[in-house]
């Protein structure tokens, strides 16, 4: 009695949710993030940033998960359309614990909120023991003195492979979970900028108006900080395939990643 399935309707469904909100009830509307962050874009304007309903949105199957089924169930652009819509708080978990603490948290908190969730049924762990999840502050997974790359949803993992080579061939990298996208930790985001000489963010979605650009903008803000390289969809699409095909096209394996901040690293020291 309290689930609804409105059928492929996704914009109905968020006007359902709004209306429902505005009853008293705490509402979760949820379906692929490519339908409910794309399609129904107006709606979560009008209902949720401007009416300010209580609705949590949760975007099943982001990033390139429906790897196969093409662009048109891709969602490589959600975090740059919601993160421009004034008062949601955006989350993006590592993995399935993660995203656990964050529903448990979105149904105690008042306020429209957007969950993206990049993982399928064999999403890896990234948390192997219990943690504090503490909502709007960057999350150290592991500690270096040269490079700080912050990564988020199932790009965090990706990228502890990445940290692993990398310190194998003698490059210490921190290793940071943003699994809160808006609003993004600034002060945390200063001292990662006081510490390293070199910036990565990584995301399985366009550079464009991610987690990327989010960094940026508080980095915009400061004098001489860090060279940051943004590691993403190249603001363009690629060929279907299996979920590691698509994944290699853009350069988000462990090993690519390496193998980019190698590149970009070593031009730093070149100067």
């Amino acid at each position: 009695d309290k689930f609804l399935n409105v059928g492929i309707a996704e914009q109905n469904m968020i006007g359902i949710a709004a209306g429902l909100a505005m009853e008293g009830d705490r509402v979760f509307a949820t379906t692929y993030a490519s339908f409910i962050a794309v399609r129904s874009l107006e709606h979560i304007r009008q209902h949720l940033s401007y009416l300010r309903c209580d609705v949590k949105i949760i975007g099943s199957s982001a990033g390139v998960v429906a790897a196969k089924s093409g662009v048109s169930h891709w969602a490589t652009e959600d975090l740059a359309f919601i993160r421009a819509l004034p008062g949601i708080t955006v989350f993006s978990p590592a993995d399935s614990l993660e995203a656990m603490k964050i529903v448990d948290y979105a149904a105690k908190t008042e306020g429209p909120m957007y969950i993206r969730l990049s993982g399928g049924l064999n999403c890896p762990i990234v948390y192997k023991d219990d943690y504090e999840f503490i909502p709007g502050k960057l999350k150290e997974l592991k500690k270096g003195d040269d490079i700080a790359i912050i990564a988020t949803g199932l790009m965090v993992n990706e990228s502890l492979r990445a940290e692993k080579l990398l310190n194998e061939s003698g490059i210490s990298c921190s290793v940071i979970n943003a699994h809160t996208v808006k609003p993004i930790d600034k002060e945390g985001l200063e001292d990662i900028f006081r510490k390293h000489k070199m910036i990565v963010t990584v995301e399985e979605h366009n550079i464009i108006g991610g987690i990327g650009s989010a960094v940026a903008e508080v980095k915009a803000a400061l004098t001489n900080a860090p060279k940051q390289v943004f590691i993403g969809f190249q603001d363009t699409y690629t060929a279907a395939g299996s979920q590691e095909f698509v994944w290699e096209q853009a350069g988000l394996t462990g090993e690519l990643i390496a193998k980019r901040i190698t590149h970009e690293w070593s031009k730093i020291n070149d100067r």
